[in-house]
């Protein structure tokens, strides 16, 4: 990912994230792909009003498909209303389907969503990783380094202020 894309996820007016993803997982490779939704699914996610908690992605007859991904109804969408947890298809090249079924082949691998974000054109785009999942000795070292960074960090403001 270069400055320029992840200047325009920080620019995006939603970024919704999957904070567990980098405790569970270590990332091999980043995607992002376009979302397809309905029009009150489009409202929501602007709003803010959804979750990446416990979905994954999943490849059936060539297409990648997200599951397990919570969109809140929009407050004003009335009978058009959409359902919470619908499977989503998620639009990927060709080449890019057929890399992650192939690698997710191996076991230990999968595909989870990372953050849904607004693009500059207004749709909905959300970034995915194909992962290999932490044991529980590297999720404790993980913790650790979490824990010193903020101690680092700590000392060093207490330093400047002296």
């Amino acid at each position: 990912m270069n400055k320029e894309e992840e200047l325009i996820r920080k620019k995006s007016p939603v970024n919704i994230r999957n904070k567990k993803a980098s405790f569970e997982y270590f990332f091999i490779e980043t995607f992002t792909a376009g979302i397809v939704l309905t029009g009150t699914e489009i409202k929501s996610i602007r709003l803010g009003k959804a979750s990446l908690v416990d979905t994954y992605c999943t490849i059936m007859n060539g297409e990648m498909w997200v599951k397990g991904m919570n969109i809140s109804p929009y407050f004003y969408g009335s009978y058009n209303n959409h359902d919470l947890k619908r499977d989503r298809k998620l639009l990927l090249t060709k080449r890019e389907i057929q890399k992650l079924e192939s690698a997710t082949k191996q076991t230990g691998y999968t595909i989870v969503p990372l953050l849904v974000f607004i693009d500059p054109k207004g749709r909905a785009k959300m970034d995915i990783a194909l992962c290999k999942g932490k044991k529980v000795f590297d999720k404790r070292q993980t913790l650790k380094e979490k824990e010193d960074r903020r101690e680092m960090d700590r000392v060093m403001k207490n330093a400047r202020g002296l």
